[in-house]
C-alpha cells in the first residue's frame, strides 16, 4: 500500500479507533455507570423532548386546521404566525388534560363506589365463608383431628417474641427509611415534571428556530453525502413517529367504541366507563387492554360473577379481532409497514425492552423496512439496467 498523506491518516484513524474500544470493553462497567449518570441528569430535558413531540402532532393539527398554516408560508404574516403558534399550542395542552381528565372523572368514581360495595359485602362473605367451614369440617372429621394435633405442639414463645422485637425495631427503622426515601422520589419526580413540561414548551414555541440550527450544525460538521443521509433517517424517523402515534389513537379509540357498542347491546353495566377506559389503556400496542378488561371483570364480579365471566369472554373475542386485524391494518397503514412486521416489532419489542420497546419498535422497524426496501430497490434496477446494456462492440486493429 502506498503511505501517502492520505493513508497515514487513515491508518491513524483506524489505530485511534481500535484502541479506544478496547478501552471501552475493559471498563465496560464504568462507562455504563457514566452513562447512566448522565442520562439521569439529562432526563427531565429528555422526556421534555418527548412530550413536546407528542404534543406537536396536535399542534400542527390545529395550525393547519385553524389558522391555514401551509397557506401563511406562501404569504407570512408574522403577528398571525405569533398567535396562532400560541394558540395551537395551548388547545394541544387542553386537549390532552381534558382526555386524561375524561378518563380520570369516569373511571376513579365508578371504581371508589365498586370499593365501597365490596367494603361492605366483606363482613356477609367472612360469615358464609365460615359456615361453609363448618359444614366441610362437621362433613371430615379426620380435619378436626388434624388440627387437634397441630394444637399439641410446643411453641417456643419466648424465642417467637425475641424474634417480633428484633422484626418491629428493625422495621421501624426501615420503615423511616423508605418514608424519607418514597418522599425525596415523589418531590424530586414531580420537580423534574415541571421542569420537563416547561422544557417542552420552549421546544415547541421555537422548533423552527431549533430545527434550523440543529441543520446548520450537522451541516458544518459533516460532509454532503453523510448529511443527506442523516437528514433523510431523521427526517423518516419523525414522519413514522407522528404516524404511529396518531395511528395508535386511531386504534384505541376504534376499540373503546367496539367495547361501548358491544357491551351496550348485550346489556353489561359500566359499557361507557370500561370503554373508555380500555380505549385510554389500549395506547399500550397490543395489551394495554387487559388492564381495561381487569378493571372491568372487577367491577361486575361484585354484583354479579356470571357476568364478569361472560364479560372476558366478549374482552377476548374483541381483542383477538382487534389484535389481530384492526390493530396490524390501522397502525401497519399509518407507519407503512405490513401487518406481519407490526406483529414482530412488537413481540421483539416486547421481549427486549417491555411496554417502552412496544412503542417504539413499531416505528423503528418501519424506518429500516423503508430504507432497506429504497437500497434493494435501486440494487435491483441497477441489476436490470446492467443486463439490458448492450456490450461495448469489440475493438478492431
Amino acid at each position: 500500500m502506498n503511505l501517502n498523506r492520505k493513508n497515514l491518516r487513515k491508518v491513524r484513524g483506524l489505530i485511534l479507533f481500535t484502541a479506544l474500544m478496547v478501552l471501552a470493553l475493559m471498563k465496560f462497567d464504568l462507562l455504563c455507570s457514566m452513562a447512566v449518570f448522565l442520562v439521569g441528569i439529562v432526563r427531565p430535558f429528555i422526556i421534555g423532548g418527548m412530550i413536546a413531540f407528542v404534543i406537536n402532532i396536535p399542534m400542527s393539527f390545529f395550525e393547519n386546521r385553524l389558522f391555514g398554516k401551509e397557506k401563511q408560508k406562501a404569504r407570512p404574516n408574522k403577528l398571525l404566525l405569533k398567535c396562532s403558534r400560541g394558540i395551537s399550542l395551548a388547545l394541544a395542552y387542553l386537549a390532552v388534560i381534558l382526555a386524561v381528565t375524561l378518563v380520570l372523572v369516569t373511571v376513579i368514581p365508578q371504581l371508589a363506589g365498586t370499593i365501597r360495595v365490596l367494603t361492605n359485602k366483606i363482613p356477609a362473605f367472612w360469615d358464609s365463608m365460615i359456615s361453609q367451614l363448618e359444614v366441610i369440617f362437621a362433613a371430615n372429621p379426620e380435619l378436626i383431628q388434624l388440627l387437634n394435633e397441630y394444637e399439641e405442639l410446643e411453641i417456643d414463645w419466648k424465642a417467637l417474641t425475641d424474634t417480633v422485637v428484633r422484626f418491629l425495631q428493625n422495621g421501624v427503622g426501615s420503615m423511616l427509611g423508605s418514608t424519607f426515601s418514597v418522599a425525596s422520589s415523589i418531590i424530586s419526580s414531580t420537580v423534574n415534571f415541571f421542569i420537563s413540561l416547561i422544557f417542552s414548551i420552549y421546544i415547541l414555541a421555537q422548533k423552527e428556530r431549533l430545527g434550523n440550527q440543529f441543520d446548520r450544525v450537522l451541516k458544518a460538521y459533516t460532509n454532503h453525502k453523510l448529511y443527506k443521509s442523516t437528514r433523510k433517517v431523521l427526517t423518516l424517523l419523525n414522519r413514522n413517529f407522528s404516524n404511529f402515534i396518531t395511528g395508535q389513537c386511531t386504534e384505541a379509540v376504534i376499540l373503546g367504541l367496539m367495547f361501548v357498542v358491544s357491551m351496550t347491546i348485550f346489556r353489561f353495566d359500566y359499557a361507557v366507563m370500561i370503554g373508555v377506559l380500555i380505549a385510554f389503556t389500549a395506547l399500550i400496542p397490543i395489551v394495554g387492554a387487559f388492564i381495561g378488561c381487569f378493571v372491568g371483570a372487577f367491577l361486575m364480579l361484585v354484583d354479579d360473577p356470571v357476568k364478569a365471566f361472560w364479560f372476558v369472554v366478549l374482552f377476548i373475542v374483541l381483542q383477538q379481532v382487534e389484535g389481530n386485524l384492526i390493530y396490524p391494518h390501522v397502525v401497519g397503514n399509518s407507519v407503512g409497514l405490513p401487518s406481519i412486521w407490526v406483529l414482530a416489532a412488537v413481540t421483539i419489542g416486547g421481549s427486549l425492552m417491555g411496554i417502552l420497546g412496544m412503542l417504539i419498535f413499531i416505528p423503528l422497524l418501519s424506518t429500516v423496512y423503508i430504507l432497506l426496501r429504497e437500497d434493494v430497490n435501486r440494487k435491483n434496477h441497477e441489476e436490470i439496467r446492467h443486463r439490458e446494456e448492450p456490450a461495448a462492440p469489440p475493438k478492431t486493429d
